[in-house]
């Protein structure tokens, strides 16, 4: 998500919920050593317990596919400056991209059909920030309302970082404070630790070794979280600048396991 190609402006109206700010690789957070690879194979193949199972039914998740490749043609629209939670910024961004030119948006929109076929498949209600990959937007301000409208009992918002192509790893991003109040923030806390704890142990990823502390990433300047009015984290799925990274972000079968970590994750969290 950090290294942004090209700004783009425009709100583009879609049929779901979840917000999400733009890609943040670079700015806030601390530096951490990376953590040691953990054992591949744990969450994904682990037989959920009876209360993680149950856990998605009747629930309401937003899940939120980062930029949008129709932001590249329409730079104007996207560069346009909305609220973003007591200060303004652009409201969207093109995202980054691996040297071999797969789009951050095609990524996290792939991602996202995967993870919303499971999460279907379990119960849960599941709305949508954007439903193709070739529209505009919608703004990140946009995005965060569409979770608030929804009552989502947790959002999720799913991007790639473009960070420094020596910097290994994932990271989830949280909010210190949320238009939803102080327990929505304590909420949103817990569940990017569920997010870090699933996603490391389902796909073997490691935490970040160039930004953030353990996997988590506390940011102030997210508007689609301090627009938030529900639990909401924004997960920076690995480096697409990161020749490592990018390898497994491109795979079909890493993908799956993407999304089979954080359905588990989810269902963790909500249990």
């Amino acid at each position: 998500m950090a290294s942004d190609l090209k700004r783009l402006g425009g709100v583009v109206a879609v049929g779901a919920v979840l917000a999400a700010a733009g890609c943040g690789g670079g700015s806030g957070g601390g530096h951490a050593a990376a953590a040691p690879d953990p054992s591949a194979t744990a969450a994904s193949t682990r037989a959920p317990s009876p209360s993680a199972r149950e856990a998605l039914a009747g629930r309401v998740i937003v899940v939120d596919a980062g930029h949008n490749d129709g932001n590249f043609d329409h730079t104007q629209q996207i560069d346009r400056l909305v609220n973003a939670g007591g200060f303004r910024k652009a409201c969207d961004t093109t995202g980054t991209e691996t040297d071999a030119g797969y789009h951050e948006a095609a990524f996290t929109f792939d991602v996202t059909k995967r993870l919303t076929t499971l999460l279907r498949a379990g119960g849960a209600k599941v709305v949508l920030t954007r439903t193709d990959d070739h529209s505009v937007g919608p703004c990140v301000d946009e995005r965060a309302d569409i979770g608030n409208r929804a009552h989502a009992d947790a959002a999720l918002s799913i991007h790639a970082d473009g960070g420094p192509t020596d910097g290994h790893g994932f990271h989830v991003m949280y909010p210190p404070s949320m238009a939803g109040g102080k327990k929505v923030a304590a909420a949103s806390h817990r569940l990017a630790a569920a997010i870090r704890d699933g996603y490391r142990s389902g796909t073997g990823l490691p935490t970040a070794n160039y930004i953030g502390t353990d996997g988590l990433n506390r940011r102030t300047d997210m508007a689609g979280l301090n627009l938030s009015t529900v639990p909401k984290v924004l997960l920076e799925c690995g480096n697409m600048r990161n020749s490592g990274d990018a390898g497994k972000l491109s795979s079909a079968k890493f993908r799956q396991r993407v999304a089979v970590a954080l359905d588990a994750a989810i269902r963790h969290y909500l249990s």
